[in-house]
């Protein structure tokens, strides 16, 4: 198998970013040269034009192939009727529609998920969904990768809950779905909105479907200083370490060695 080296990111949220994070992470990603920069959604703080003219910008700027899935805040927050009617057509004017097939790399498979809604029925329009029938497509877009690629699952609600997370994504049909990709083959699902970084095991399947949860680089933080993850996988596992911001670079927080699918 090729050795994949990516940046995961998340929950930027232009508009309330920490300028200097910001700006520090797109240095490491000139200087460290990973394969890609993945975004799990909420590049925007109220999915203003203006935030998202910043996103877009900071996005071209860099210097690594970037994929991004939207997130809760890439709607207009405030705009009832947008939300309603046209909840999207802001981001997908500048980042593009969710794709359907699975975005393929060498030794990469990633299938893109958009968990977030303009509106539901329930009072908490922030918490995330995800239907039988993304889950179901997203096993399938990642079984026609190549053998040995590492499959990847993005969105931004974690399918399943952080212990002592600062916050909950609740999301409707998540237990669902984490068992469809525990069964389905996938190594990773990587997700955001929880602004601090995680990974956990999911139950069923062989117990090497992992969720990663990457950290923000808002000034929104909960508990844990501004960052992103650097995830390098080889043959036999996974490296995944959550780097935060220390006011002048990028350090080591924690880093989590996982099992991996062989063949």
């Amino acid at each position: 198998m090729t050795t994949v080296r990516f940046a995961h990111v998340s929950d930027i949220h232009f508009g309330g970013e920490n300028v200097a994070a910001v700006a520090a992470c797109r240095d490491w990603i000139a200087d460290q040269a990973p394969d890609l920069v993945l975004i799990t959604g909420d590049l925007t703080r109220e999915g203003l034009q203006a935030e998202f003219q910043a996103a877009r910008a900071w996005v071209d700027s860099l210097s690594a192939p970037v994929l991004v899935v939207p997130g809760n805040h890439d709607t207009p927050y405030f705009d009832l009727a947008k939300r309603l009617f046209a909840p999207w057509r802001r981001y997908e004017r500048y980042f593009g529609p969710v794709p359907e097939e699975a975005d393929q790399l060498d030794g990469l498979a990633i299938a893109r998920i958009n968990t977030a809604r303009g509106v539901q029925l329930r009072a908490n329009w922030s918490k995330g969904a995800i239907s039988a029938r993304q889950a179901g497509a997203a096993v399938r877009a990642l079984a026609a990768a190549p053998e040995g690629a590492l499959r990847v699952a993005a969105c931004h609600h974690p399918l399943i809950e952080m212990v002592g997370a600062p916050m909950s994504g609740k999301v409707h049909g998540g237990r669902a779905a984490a068992a469809v990709f525990a069964r389905g083959g996938v190594d990773l699902v990587l997700t955001g909105h929880v602004h601090a970084p995680f990974v956990l095991p999911f139950s069923g399947g062989d117990g090497r479907t992992w969720a990663v949860g990457a950290g923000t680089l808002s000034v929104r933080e909960r508990g844990v200083p501004a960052g992103f993850n650097c995830i390098e996988a080889e043959a036999d596992g996974v490296t995944c370490t959550a780097l935060t911001w220390t006011g002048s670079r990028f350090e080591p927080w924690r880093t989590w060695r996982l099992d991996r699918r062989v063949g």
